[in-house]
Parts: structure tokens; sequence; C-alpha cells
């Protein structure tokens, strides 16, 4: 069974840094692309960062100059370094890991997500 596993969340005041981690488990033969997604008071996920599996990473909007997405494929793990944070990036930040499993086909698995609350 395969299972995402988010942590690093917490609070912090607006400038200050985090760092979140995304851990993949279970029998799984290759993690592919990861994306990190917010979801604000709206409730839709927005994507943040993403990163290929050969390392090749994607930014969006505000996240550009300020995150910085990398992976540990020998750990299956992938990370969000987030500096300057404001209190727009409060939300609930979910990894999506493409995941190919032990004889099967690959698929997207969510994990449980981190909250990340930035003070004014």
């Amino acid at each position: 069974q395969v299972q995402v596993v988010e942590s690093g969340g917490g609070l912090v005041q607006a400038g200050g840094s985090l760092r979140l981690s995304c851990a993949a488990s279970g029998a799984i033969f290759r993690l592919n692309t990861v994306g990190w997604y917010r979801q604000g008071p709206g409730n839709q996920r927005d994507l943040v960062a993403s990163i290929s599996r050969n390392s090749s990473t994607n930014y969006v909007g505000s996240a550009k100059g300020r995150f910085t997405i990398s992976r540990d494929s020998a750990k299956l793990s992938v990370f969000l370094q987030m500096n300057n944070l404001r209190p727009d990036d409060t939300g609930v930040y979910y990894c999506k890991a493409n995941i190919m499993p032990n004889g099967l086909s690959p698929a997207d698995y969510w994990g449980q997500g981190t909250q990340v609350t930035v003070s004014s």
C-alpha cells in the first residue's frame, strides 16, 4: 500500500521560513513528478511548485524567488523550502505524488496535508 505523508507545517511570522517534507512509502517502483499545492479559504488547491523525476522544477506565481523545491529520490522524499513567508501563503499544503507502485501503472497519490499559518 502506497502512502504519502507531509510534515513541517506550523505557525510563523511574516518574513520567516518553513521547510515542508513529503515522504512516500510502500511498495514503490518509481517516484515520478511531485507537486506541492496550497488550499486556501476557497477550498481550491492551487499548484505552488513541482519537480519532475529528473529534478526539473516549476514554480507558480509568488513562489518564484521565495520557494525552492528539491527531492531525494533515494529516500522517496520531496522538500519545499519556503522563505520570506507572507500572510497570503497561509493554507493547507498538500503533496501530490505520481507514483508507479510495483507491478502497477502510475497514479497520483495525495497526502493528508500540513497547515501553514503566517501571521502579520
